[in-house]
């Protein structure tokens, strides 16, 4: 959607808290990357990709995930990094102040999706672009 190259990291679950990234699928050299991940909890996965992303030469990385859980000072740990912002929705309590973390709210999202589904309109158009 945005007119951007694509790539993305080869990942292996060894255990709860140990993941591999094999490899990097596609050209990060020199470029500012946006990691993009569902849930962030320990960190474990984004860590070990900005360890690839470091090595593949990427020049800058911001990371946005959908939960930002950042359970054992995953926060701390990730603005601690050279990561230029970190974004995540509200779908989860956060009650931290973080210079580097913007926090956006999904409740505009879910009251379009009520109004919709109220007067017996189509929920899955507010994701038609």
């Amino acid at each position: 959607m945005l007119g951007l190259p694509v790539a993305a990291g080869a990942k292996e679950r060894l255990s709860d808290d140990k993941v591999t990234i094999t490899s990097i699928i596609g050209d990060v050299a020199g470029r500012d990357a946006i990691v993009l991940d569902d849930e962030i909890s320990r960190g474990t996965t984004v860590f070990e990709l900005l360890d690839r992303l470091h090595e593949e030469g990427v020049r800058s990385v911001a990371v946005a995930c959908t939960h930002g859980l950042f359970a054992d000072n995953a926060l701390d740990k990730l603005a601690a990094t050279d990561v230029t912002e970190i974004v995540c929705t509200n779908t989860a309590p956060l009650q931290v102040e973080q210079p580097k973390l913007t926090v956006l709210s999904v409740a505009p999202a879910l009251a379009e999706a009520i109004n919709r589904i109220h007067n017996g309109e189509s929920v899955s158009s507010l994701f038609d672009h």
